[in-house]
């Protein structure tokens, strides 16, 4: 999702589907109840309200989903949308991460400080896990056109030079 600077720094992509969304029913502290939420299932991550609050499904009742939200949720208002991912809550995997101090949803702290200018995490504050512009040695398996690559396979390595890591790279499950 992009990140718009200002009053809000994320937003809802207009391309996204209304029925990828649900509406909040329900605030109670970080407690959040939505309704058409009919398909969602149990931990799916959910962006909560304009701001994008980030939280995880964890109670499923008919349409209605109980959703833990891991941000403030003060200014959160009843019909206030509820967007689905069809993912659930993970993290990121690579080089880069050793080193680097998240939060525990894995959002970089050193990065959201520079970004925002303030050392503490702006509501809705969407920045990647890890540094995708940083180049890392790659070394690639012996893999060839045609060869079958399922979940889980061992495609390369990366060394980190400076700490003497050596990461797996493997295909997504």
């Amino acid at each position: 999702m992009p990140a718009v600077y200002g009053a809000r720094l994320t937003t809802f992509e207009d391309s996204e589907k209304e029925s990828e969304f649900g509406y909040v029913r329900k605030v109670s502290g970080p407690v959040v109840v939505a309704d058409g939420m009919a398909g969602a299932a149990m931990y799916e991550l959910v962006r909560v309200g304009h701001d994008n609050l980030i939280g995880e499904i964890i109670r499923l009742e008919g349409d209605s989903a109980t959703i833990q939200v891991y941000e403030e949720t003060a200014g959160l208002m009843v019909n206030d949308p509820v967007l689905r991912t069809h993912k659930p809550l993970s993290v990121e995997l690579g080089p880069g991460i050793l080193g680097n101090i998240f939060d525990g949803i894995q959002r970089p702290l050193k990065t959201i400080a520079k970004r925002s200018g303030d050392v503490y995490i702006p509501r809705g504050v969407s920045v990647p896990a890890l540094d995708k512009d940083t180049l890392w040695e790659f070394q690639p398996k012996r893999i060839g056109e045609g060869d079958l690559l399922t979940g889980g396979d061992l495609y390369a390595v990366s060394l980190v030079a400076m700490c003497c890591y050596l990461y797996s790279i493997v295909v997504v499950p």
